[in-house]
């Protein structure tokens, strides 16, 4: 990709180039195809969201000399305006501080995928108070690799596959995989109580909302809410584990849970709405329970996505994939 720096005379170079010179950066072929937005977050470290759309609104970012729109999708010879951008003497620092190099267990790694087993308490990227997540991290430990981008999300909650597209045709592929709904993603859940055999699928509208905190949360909704969202949930037991009254701990079921839709927090507020939250849950889960259990040892919340089917992006090949149980769940139920 190239970069040319234009100046006007005269102007103070003295601060941050990136932040008070227009730039023109050349498209090229692993960039083409991608929407303008998420093109200028990439070269905007540090920038809000907001400003980024305004700078677009306002025509002062331009492709070929003409006016675009957010939704625009940049083309391989392409040439993008990017206008000055003053942002912060510490949001800068914290732009250019690069997120610690790391590699993350492989399942699959190809030239068009890599998919990995990503561990609880790692966000997928960065943003809402996490400088860095695991795709900064995996471009830090690949400097060679020209394209690294999620195909799709995990909270950072949950443990398991992560699909990383390694080309933008990967990419596009595998994303219109997960919104055609193509995708097999099966889950394992620990809930409490005895999951009841014949409840097997759960189809309830959910409804996203902000807390007064602003934090984000999910509830289950009625079919006539206009912001309600379609969700499908399928729900097999694997195993029902008895009661432990000396130990204080209620009966509790390991389920496989495949999700027909991808909601926000979809299969957390499902089970949680039939009366068996998952363990450890901290937001929809019991409260009670959760400190129960880290006294036995589970200290986070009891979901993994155990299973993804898929389509080869190149080969057209149905792909399996599979990650067991990590140590801190399977000695849980051992």
């Amino acid at each position: 990709m190239k970069h040319i720096i234009e100046g006007k005379p005269g102007e103070d170079r003295s601060q941050n180039t990136a932040a008070v010179s227009v730039r023109l950066i050349e498209v090229d072929a692993d960039s083409a195809g991608q929407r303008l937005d998420n093109f200028l977050m990439r070269h905007l470290k540090g920038v809000p969201k907001t400003h980024v759309y305004r700078i677009i609104r306002s025509g002062e970012v331009r492709i070929n000399k003409g006016r675009v729109s957010a939704e625009t999708r940049v083309q391989d010879g392409d040439t993008v305006r990017i206008p000055p951008v003053r942002i912060s003497e510490k949001v800068a620092e914290k732009a250019e501080r690069p997120a610690p190099a790391k590699e993350f267990p492989a399942l699959l790694d190809d030239e068009h995928i890599l998919a990995i087993d990503k561990p609880a308490g790692v966000a997928v990227h960065g943003g809402s108070g996490v400088s860095f997540g695991v795709i900064e991290q995996l471009r830090q430990a690949r400097p060679e690799a020209k394209f690294l981008e999620l195909a799709h999300r995990l909270d950072r909650e949950t443990s398991g596959i992560l699909l990383v597209a390694k080309k933008r045709s990967a990419l596009t592929h595998l994303q219109d995989q997960f919104r055609e709904r193509e995708t097999g993603k099966t889950y394992l859940a620990l809930v409490q109580g005895a999951w009841p055999g014949n409840k097997k699928v759960i189809d309830l509208p959910l409804h996203k909302y902000l807390q007064a905190d602003g934090e984000r949360r999910v509830r289950v909704t009625t079919a006539d809410d206009p912001d309600g969202m379609r969700s499908v949930t399928l729900v097999k037991v694997r195993q029902v584990f008895e009661a432990r009254p000396l130990q204080g701990l209620p009966a509790m079921s390991l389920l496989e849970v495949t999700i027909k839709t991808g909601r926000t927090h979809q299969i957390r507020v499902h089970l949680a709405s039939q009366g068996h939250p998952i363990v450890g849950d901290d937001k929809y889960g019991d409260f009670d329970l959760n400190r129960r259990v880290q006294k036995h040892g589970l200290k986070r919340m009891f979901l993994h996505a155990w299973r993804l089917q898929f389509n080869h992006p190149a080969s057209g090949e149905r792909v399996e994939l599979r990650a067991e149980l990590p140590p801190e769940l399977a000695d849980f139920v051992r």
